[in-house]
């Protein structure tokens, strides 16, 4: 009996996958669970559209991501903090002051891709590491100035 699973399945397939399964399996417990539905030919047809165009989105996605981080080569930031006169910043820099900074050149990424090397807690030069897709990473230098 062959079942397209709706997610993965420990030592059984993933999500999208068509698995053949005994029959008791298949029809006592993973169409009753939720966990798969019957592989017939027209839902193989439907399974077929469904990964083509996940698959359309996924490469859009990905060529904007490669497009902003063609755009960010060369770009490098700069970041005021409140610091003393040791050079230590009062607080640290977060990852909020690095998407502002981003944002006023012009590139919107979300705050919660960006992460750092080395937190920023002194006036000096940093990088930070942008994903933006899970293939395209870019690092991003910027410098923290004492306002």
């Amino acid at each position: 009996m062959e079942i397209i699973l709706k997610q993965d399945i420990k030592n059984l397939g993933e999500k999208d996958d068509i698995v053949t399964v005994k029959p008791g399996y298949g029809r006592n417990y993973l169409i009753p669970q939720g966990f798969g539905t019957l592989a017939t030919s027209s839902a193989k047809k439907v399974l077929a559209e469904n990964l083509k165009q996940a698959q359309f989105k996924q490469d859009k996605i990905k060529n904007d991501a490669l497009a902003i981080a063609a755009r960010l080569e060369g770009v490098k930031l700069t970041v005021g903090a409140k610091a003393g006169e040791s050079g230590k910043i009062f607080g640290a820099v977060n990852t909020i002051q690095v998407a502002d900074a981003l944002k006023k050149e012009g590139f919107d990424v979300d705050r919660r891709r960006i992460t750092f090397e080395t937190e920023p807690k002194f006036v000096g030069e940093y990088v930070a590491n942008l994903n933006l897709h899970k293939e395209v990473k870019v690092q991003v230098p910027f410098e923290v100035v004492a306002e």
